[in-house]
């Protein structure tokens, strides 16, 4: 039988981070590459410019340790409004790279391999950004393979539960013993009104029924807030808000934007040991 001795909590965080749009999540990444850990981003905001430039403003020897794959669909103006520019990939791809980050470089044309993101180690963090377009790609390609009558219609309520299915076992993996790296899902909040007439702000997801679910596979949870101007991590749960974090009297209340996930980390583990580099196989296409 195991002991808590061995509890993969001793070698990987895996944190579920919530916000408002623009309250400094992406940016905020900066401290764990000053850190030393490798990032490998799935990127399906595009929006990765800040962390750029503020890796280059305060770390610039640490720009090449922050890999990441753009996977968002296209769209195009039609007669029945905005649809899906050909057939939804977004979904399917991000599911093949979590599977095997590996893919054909566009400009050099070299084939690219990091292998099993499960076994990257604890020196690497996976990062998802962000949980909202992630579940935004589901529904498309669900909406795509769902059954449809002759006129076109289809059952929305089976788009929708098997997008949330589909989303939700991809966080049970992600967050499960088996996925040895470090995961962070960075997720945009949505206010659901409770049974008792309250309010509270879970992840968004596909639809309100998957939200509340989210939170239950993190074992690290926390919030971006913006008051007053001055931006900051909340750790400390509130009537809006239940928070966790699997060392709470190592952790202030609150922890500043800049240097804020540095220290989370910090005081869940050491700072990471510099494993030797994994091999990397570059192919040039002919």
């Amino acid at each position: 039988m195991p002991s808590l001795s061995a509890h993969q909590s001793n070698n990987f965080t895996k944190l579920l981070l919530l916000g408002d749009a623009k309250s400094g999540k992406t940016g905020s990444l900066v401290s764990l590459v000053k850190a030393g850990y490798k990032l490998r981003i799935l990127d399906l905001d595009n929006l990765l410019d800040i962390l750029k430039y503020k890796i280059i403003e305060l770390c610039p020897e640490h720009l090449d340790s922050v890999e990441f794959r753009s996977v968002r669909d296209k769209y195009k103006a039609s007669d029945n409004g905005t649809v899906v520019d050909g057939k939804p990939k977004a979904w399917t791809e991000s599911l093949k790279l979590l599977n095997r980050w590996k893919y054909t470089d566009e400009t050099s044309g070299q084939e690219i391999d990091y292998g099993n993101p499960a076994e990257w180690g604890p020196d690497t963090i996976l990062v998802i950004d962000s949980l909202s377009r992630w579940c935004d790609s589901a529904y498309d390609f669900h909406e795509s393979i769902v059954p449809k009558g002759k006129s076109g219609d289809y059952d929305g309520r089976a788009v929708y539960g098997n997008a949330q299915d589909d989303v939700e076992k991809q966080l049970a993996m992600l967050t499960s013993n088996t996925v040895k790296t470090n995961v962070i899902v960075i997720a945009h909040g949505t206010y659901m009104d409770m049974p008792d007439g309250t309010k509270k702000i879970y992840p968004q997801g596909v639809g309100q029924k998957l939200s509340p679910k989210i939170p239950q596979y993190f074992p690290n949870y926390i919030r971006y807030k913006n008051r007053a101007g001055k931006r900051t991590i909340q750790l400390e749960s509130d009537a809006m808000i239940d928070l966790a974090n699997t060392r709470p009297n190592a952790l202030n209340k609150e922890l500043p934007i800049e240097t804020g996930l540095a220290d989370f980390f910090q005081a869940l583990r050491d700072t990471p040991v510099q494993e030797k580099p994994k091999s990397i196989s570059l192919i040039r296409k002919s």
